[in-house]
């Protein structure tokens, strides 16, 4: 629930659609979602390295790096991860309004806390879902952290996957399955639809 009170919005001098000619190309919430283990965190890079050779404004928000820092007050129940979510919705939402192409790559377990960061941006098209689809067998013969073992053992509890539910998206933007794909056929899925789409700069769109 919102507890801020007396507090007013202020439209900053510098727009939006300023920002953005500025930069070259529009700014969105690129949203990596999937099992851990199947290549959210390796794909959001390669697609981040891809978009900043080509000049773009970007940030990429991890997970793991996030929990360090503004959500390390949060743990895994239900509830926290909705928070963690809703949390990092709000500040790729910033970064959108920067003209930046935001990415991140969090498990983002439920589907109405996915939903519920598409409902609240700006402009439709503002957020990409990226489903990386991995079957759970091989996140669980990759399991990169160690993990699912922890998890099999019952040293950790509510872990996605095992003991808590992974809710698919229904309808996303951009689907990869990186049991099948390599690291660089995914992230070429992912410019596709970008370059389709018009985010990027004039030039990469004629590609």
């Amino acid at each position: 629930m919102k507890k801020s009170s007396n507090v007013v919005w202020h439209e900053g001098i510098v727009s939006r659609e300023e920002r953005e000619a500025n930069r070259g190309h529009r700014g969105a919430i690129i949203w990596f979602t999937g099992l851990s283990g199947s290549g959210k965190s390796t794909l959001a890079n390669a697609v981040e390295h891809r978009l900043f050779a080509d000049g773009c404004f970007t940030y990429l928000l991890d997970g793991d790096n996030v929990r360090h820092g503004l959500n390390g007050d949060l743990g895994f129940s239900p509830e926290d991860r909705t928070e963690n979510i809703r949390r990092i919705g709000e500040v790729a939402k910033l970064f959108v309004d920067a003209g930046a192409i935001v990415l991140t790559a969090f498990i983002s377990p439920y589907r109405e806390d996915r939903d519920r960061i598409r409902r609240t941006i700006a402009k439709a098209g503002d957020f990409i879902e990226v489903f990386v689809e991995c079957p759970l067998e091989v996140c669980e013969d990759r399991d990169p952290k160690g993990l699912y073992a922890k998890a099999r053992a019952g040293e950790i509890p509510e872990f996605t996957g095992i003991s808590a539910p992974y809710e698919a998206p229904e309808a996303a933007e951009v689907v990869v399955d990186t049991s099948e794909l390599t690291v660089q056929e995914a992230a070429e899925r992912v410019m596709e639809y970008l370059r389709a789409g018009g985010y990027l700069h004039d030039a990469d769109a004629e590609d």
